[in-house]
């Protein structure tokens, strides 16, 4: 099969690239001029220069592929810079799927993210439920995927915090530490998309995707402290109503660390019920790899 792919030289789309090539797939990846250098140099992988985000970059550019799997997006917004959920999420996901019928191709893939609904809190959310909107209103033969917080050798939340832990003795913790997540790794997260391409009884469904097991940020920490090699982890817990005017004020400066939209979506948590799990073992064949195991192999 010839699949286009977006975002195939992030985090996640180095993982989908080569997961996809396993497959024996010929992937033409969309790149920015200069980004071609990242990806690997393999008979089965093309390289065409474009921008979700300009739909005239896209003009006759999927011919000939089967499938679009679209992965573009973003966790937080630039607006000095032009990058905002409204642009990479929306307007990417638009231009993409006009740009699919207009090219003739049927399948669609979209990455969208768990906690995402039309009564959302943040704006992250919100703009990924319109960016599912397009996609399930385009006519296409689509799947949206909604992972959960993806870990792996390259990804930023993990690696932050154990950079954290090897720096400093304190751990600062937002609120009570009580909130859940359930991390997924990059790799299963890649094998869904892939299985998809080949099960037509995927077309039209949205799937949420976490891991096997769920954890409070605060077992999170310890579970990283662990994979350190740490006895323990201190954590300093900071009170929600002095932390937020801080972050409030200080996340207009791309250095800092953490934004309000951040903050709200760590704290609202991110699992997934037990019948989202289901739907999902029911479909997709694998192992979900456990948290503890898949943080040891690349934090140490």
């Amino acid at each position: 099969m010839n699949v286009f792919l977006t975002g195939a030289t992030g985090f996640v789309g180095k993982r989908m690239l080569h997961r996809l090539l396993q497959d024996g797939h010929v992937v033409r990846c969309l790149v920015r001029s200069g980004s071609e250098k990242k990806l690997p140099v393999e008979k089965n992988v093309e390289a065409r220069l474009g921008d979700a985000t300009d739909p005239a970059t896209l003009e006759g550019i999927m011919e000939g592929c089967d499938a679009v799997i679209h992965l573009v997006g973003i966790i937080r917004e630039f607006p000095s810079r032009g990058v905002t959920f409204e642009k990479l999420h929306v307007e990417a996901a638009r231009n993409m799927v006009n740009a699919a019928k207009a090219q003739g191709i049927k399948r669609y893939i979209q990455m969208s993210a768990n906690g995402t609904r039309p009564d959302a809190h943040t704006d992250y959310h919100k703009t990924k439920w319109r960016a599912e909107e397009t996609v399930r209103q385009s006519g296409l033969n689509w799947t949206i995927f909604r992972p959960s917080m993806i870990f792996g050798p390259e990804d930023e939340f993990i690696n932050e915090l154990a950079s954290i832990m090897r720096k400093t003795p304190v751990v600062p913790v937002f609120g009570d530490g009580n909130y859940r997540l359930a991390p997924v790794a990059v790799e299963d997260v890649a094998e869904c998309f892939c299985q998809a391409l080949q099960k037509e009884e995927t077309i039209g469904q949205t799937y949420a995707v976490c891991g096997p097991q769920d954890y409070s940020y605060d077992e999170l920490l310890d579970e990283i402290g662990q994979a350190l090699d740490k006895k323990s982890v201190r954590k300093l817990h900071q009170p929600l109503c002095l932390i937020k005017p801080v972050i409030a004020l200080m996340e207009n400066f791309s250095a800092f660390p953490i934004t309000t939209t951040q903050l709200n979506m760590l704290v609202e948590g991110n699992v997934c019920d037990a019948e989202e799990m289901k739907k999902v073992r029911e479909v997709f064949e694998y192992t979900p790899k456990e948290l503890p195991g898949g943080i040891r192999e690349y934090l140490r």
